[in-house]
Order: structure tokens, then C-alpha cells, then sequence
């Protein structure tokens, strides 16, 4: 089984959420559609910008909670890296 840690963004440098899940195609849906209420879903974070693969649930859980206590510029850079486009990653997961 794999785990994910992922940002949705509301667009290019805008709200950034970061959160974990093992099925990263129907977590990013509920954030597209707005499913759940919550930060995301209040800020308009729908956008899938970055993710990242993990082998156990507590490894992608930690790293969460390490991208969570990161500074912003810190977050962007990361995104920046790896979706210099901030293109909505969501299609490339089917």
C-alpha cells in the first residue's frame, strides 16, 4: 500500500494546505469538489501542486506534520521544485 503527503493550493502562491492520505486520487477530489468543510475547502485550496510517495503511513504522517511547521518560503520552494508551472497535478494521477 502506499501513503502520500500532498499540498493543494486556491492558485499560484495562494492558501496552501498540506495533508496525508493513502488514496491521493479521492482525497484531491473531495478538495476539488469541496466535499469536506474545512480549511481547504474554506480557502478554496483545490489545486493539486505537490505529492510525494511513502512506504508506511507514520513515515508520510511525519513528514506532514514536518512540512506543516515549515515556514511558508520554505513550502513554495518545495512546490517551486518540483511544479515550476504550479500545474494542478490531479489529472496525472489517473
Amino acid at each position: 500500500m502506499a501513503f502520500f503527503v500532498y499540498i493543494v493550493a486556491s492558485g499560484r502562491n495562494g492558501t496552501l494546505y498540506t495533508g496525508s492520505t493513502d488514496d491521493l486520487a479521492r482525497r484531491t477530489a473531495e478538495h476539488r469538489d469541496k466535499i469536506r468543510r474545512g480549511f481547504a475547502s474554506k480557502h478554496g485550496a483545490t489545486m493539486l501542486v505537490w505529492y510525494e510517495w511513502h512506504d508506511t503511513r507514520e513515515a508520510a504522517f511525519k513528514r506532514e506534520r514536518q512540512i506543516k511547521e515549515w515556514k511558508r518560503v520554505w513550502k513554495l520552494e518545495l512546490i517551486e521544485r518540483a511544479n515550476p508551472g504550479w500545474n494542478d497535478l490531479f489529472e496525472t494521477l489517473f
